[in-house]
């Protein structure tokens, strides 16, 4: 009987019917994202789901292995010559990333260039006071107006 009660301790369950000695770390299934190939307008959502994935199932791994296991999900058209540039960097020591952001920020800006800016130019020419009053139409307009690239003239046209 002693040695069920210590396999039952060791396995963490506790004492009867109560929780001391067991870890509280929830099981939560994480979906994995899916691979990326360099798509234009793809990348913001991949960075998004590797950060959710590596917070929530891979926060104890090492920077480097983070980092390798992104690349893993990163496979097909533009995005291999990339890749492989990336990898001899890192193994001969010439590359090397303080943190996992640090990485999917370089990724972003690799492949998402020109990519928020050009959405945002589409959403301030579609966008149209309607219904709104004045001044959240002009709070709206400042925030899509915000990383569209347009400046000056080119806003004061769009302001409509």
């Amino acid at each position: 009987m002693q040695a069920q009660i210590q396999a039952l301790l060791a396995a963490g369950s506790g004492g009867v019917g109560g929780t001391e000695g067991r870890t509280t770390e929830a099981k939560v299934e994480v979906a994995t994202p899916a691979i990326f190939n360099g798509e234009a307008g793809k990348v913001e959502g991949f960075v998004t789901a590797c950060r959710l994935y590596l917070r929530m199932k891979m926060r104890e791994a090492t920077v480097e292995e983070q980092v390798f296991w992104v690349l893993s999900h990163v496979q097909g058209g533009s995005v291999d010559v990339w890749k492989e540039n990336v990898l001899e960097e890192l193994q001969s020591g010439e590359m090397e990333y303080e943190t996992a952001e640090e990485f999917l920020m370089t990724l972003k800006k690799e492949f998402g260039r020109g990519e928020e800016e050009a959405v945002k130019a589409a959403e301030l020419r579609k966008l149209e006071q309607g219904g709104k009053l004045m001044e959240e139409f002009v709070q709206e307009f400042k925030r899509t107006a915000r990383g569209s690239g347009y400046e000056r003239r080119l806003l004061m046209e769009e302001f409509k």
